[in-house]
């Protein structure tokens, strides 16, 4: 069960769409915003419902996904600590594109519809980071694509990674915690191929599966 409570400006801050606000205009924003926790496993949207809030990942992981009427499901992004989602339906008014479940215990900032559009009408720089938001997700979409059109197995894994990591006293590291189930579920391919390949790369020294994540080594870049 979610439970909410209120937001404060320092929380706020943490989210780069709000860092270029001063404080009176960050102070509105907490007036209009509201913490939910979400438990593992919930879902926060579901494909297909009428959009009513943007969210915001304050703490945890979640991951956005399609499926079909036979409960195929292609999981389009992990999102983490920093990103937004669910703006799209209140820019165009449509339903949810996506289902969004919590894949570990989450904190989110929301924000209602009506509220956020208010938002960016009186904050240029809101409405400018929504919009760059929403260019880079259509040139991911547009990698995706590249990806299951001309590369291997091997090359969607790696790129996966690559795209996932972050750099770590010099080094890349997935620290995102993703199930081969899941990865196989973002490159189209099987979870027993994923593993194979995974094992290979790992016997190939080209990554490390550890506690604190996939460390990525250099030779990964030349898959």
């Amino acid at each position: 069960m979610s439970v909410n409570s209120t937001v404060s400006t320092i929380a706020l801050r943490t989210f780069p769409i709000f860092q270029g606000l001063g404080d009176d205009r960050l102070a509105g924003v907490a007036r209009c915003a509201m913490m939910r926790r979400v438990p593992r496993g919930s879902a926060v949207v579901h494909e297909g419902d009428r959009t009513d809030f943007v969210y915001f990942v304050l703490t945890g992981s979640l991951k956005v996904m399609v499926s079909d009427e036979d409960g195929r499901e292609v999981i389009l992004k992990i999102l983490g600590q920093g990103e937004m989602f669910g703006e799209m339906g209140v820019l165009d008014d449509s339903p949810r594109s996506a289902s969004v479940v919590a894949v570990s215990p989450s904190d989110l900032v929301t924000i209602s519809k009506t509220d956020f559009k208010r938002l960016m009408q009186e904050n240029f720089e809101l409405a400018w980071h929504v919009m760059c938001n929403l260019a880079h997700r259509l040139r991911d979409a547009d990698r995706k694509i590249e990806s299951l059109a001309l590369m291997d197995v091997y090359g969607r894994v790696a790129r996966l990674l690559l795209e996932m990591a972050e750099e770590v006293d010099g080094v890349k590291v997935v620290r995102k915690k993703i199930s081969k189930q899941d990865i196989a579920k973002m490159i189209g391919a099987s979870r027993e191929m994923v593993s194979r390949v995974m094992k290979d790369l790992g016997l190939r020294g080209l990554i490390e599966e550890t506690d604190g994540g996939v460390i990525l080594r250099e030779k990964i870049y030349d898959l």
